[in-house]
């Protein structure tokens, strides 16, 4: 057998075993991470088995049941996690919008691991690239360019997509544990998983109570609470490019959604973001609810995080007149599409002139007589309700003429 005719099955063997290899090792490319980044998008089924046994994990309340402790906990860890996605993820290690000590930075990568969505650097990495390039070519999960299930689940399985490109994120890569903890992101899920399963077997022991035990928090506290995780943040790729309302011009089509917010913890005001993405919070105004800038806020009083940065008062001030604006062209747009606006416009001056005719009147019949006329314009209104003074007003009640016109 020839050489050529024989090199097809390695290069599928070898490819099975490099993505094999980067189950533990996520920085194994025998083949130069550049060359990986260029390949055409196509979903590795042997690399994202850990992703797919995520989900089918989720099964397992078939055989384990349900707790009020055990599904409570989930939605717990959900929002404890969505923290650490948003807040630590993203608003640290992708924009650096607050600062901690070289310990801290450590703790917070670790609690980031937690989330099962890959190694800090990676996740910034990739998030850096999606500003650089929103909703053009070069954006890996752009919901207009790849399609919405492709920006929100797709493209994490693509090969080209699992190198982390270290170069981008060189103020982050100058500490080797945090490079360590990227390299081996399965390390911490799998404590994660344990210890899930560990909390579980002491509280079946130790408080039978609950109705808990190991393998009920492995699948609800681990399996379920993070494949929720997962697609709760991928809705931000998908869905805030797609629905909610556009505030800022910006060169994308981010979105502000309160709906998005509520799930993510304050990611949901997307536009408001990328007008300005190196402030702490996302939420700009008071209104627009950010759960997560609230808990870093928490954490500065404490003095393990510091330096928030707030948004500049230029920006606030553009987005009020944005919003002045798009009240003025929506109150327009009304007026054109319902012709009873006009009429109610032409209504309120009329009445407004009626209250001050009336003022020295005490007759309820007028009150009567104006619901019934209230069509009719001003100067017959106000005749009528001349005559329906008595005379000794109605002289004090006359015009006066154009020589002596009445001062206003």
């Amino acid at each position: 057998m020839s050489a050529s005719s024989s090199s097809t099955p390695p290069s599928f063997l070898s490819r099975c075993l490099t993505a094999v290899t980067q189950w533990i090792d996520s920085d194994y490319c025998p083949e130069g991470a550049e060359k990986m980044r260029n390949e055409p998008d196509k979903v590795d089924w042997v690399r994202v088995m850990p992703f797919v046994i995520l989900h089918l994990g989720c099964f397992g309340i078939l055989w384990v049941g349900v707790s009020a402790f055990a599904a409570w906990a989930a939605v717990f860890l959900y929002f404890i996690r969505m923290f650490a996605v948003t807040g630590i993820y993203h608003r640290y290690f992708s924009h650096k919008t607050y600062s901690t000590s070289r310990i801290g930075q450590f703790i917070l990568a670790l609690w980031g691991g937690t989330t099962v969505q890959r190694g800090g650097l990676w996740w910034a990495y990739h998030h850096r690239h999606h500003h650089q390039h929103s909703d053009d070519e070069e954006d890996a999960h752009s919901p207009h360019v790849h399609g919405f299930l492709w920006s929100h689940i797709g493209w994490i399985t693509s090969r080209r997509n699992f190198p982390t490109d270290y170069s981008k994120v060189k103020d982050l890569a100058k500490f080797p544990e945090l490079v360590w903890l990227n390299r081996f992101d399965l390390v911490v899920p799998i404590l994660y998983a344990a210890s899930m399963f560990g909390i579980g077997a002491l509280l079946e022991r130790y408080a039978p109570g609950l109705g808990t035990n190991g393998w009920q928090m492995l699948v609800w506290g681990f399996f379920v609470s993070t494949t929720a995780l997962f697609h709760g943040t991928a809705c931000i790729n998908s869905m805030a490019h797609l629905m909610g309302k556009r505030r800022f011009k910006t060169d994308d089509d981010s979105r502000n959604s309160f709906i998005l917010a509520i799930i993510t913890l304050g990611e949901g005001w997307h536009n408001n973001h990328h007008r300005y993405q190196s402030c702490t919070r996302n939420g700009f105004y008071w209104w627009e609810i950010d759960p997560t800038y609230y808990g870093l806020k928490f954490l500065s009083w404490t003095g393990f995080i510091w330096g928030l940065k707030a948004v500049p008062q230029s920006i606030l001030d553009e987005g009020q007149r944005a919003e002045h604006a798009a009240s003025i062209a929506a109150a327009q747009k009304a007026a054109h599409v319902h012709p009873e606006y006009s009429a109610l416009k032409r209504v309120l001056p009329a009445a407004a002139a009626i209250a001050v005719a009336t003022v020295n009147t005490a007759n309820i019949q007028v009150v009567e007589k104006i619901h019934a006329s209230h069509h009719k314009d001003v100067t017959e209104l106000a005749h009528e309700l001349q005559q329906n003074q008595p005379p000794a007003q109605q002289a004090q009640s006359q015009p006066q003429s154009p020589q002596n016109p009445p001062v206003v």
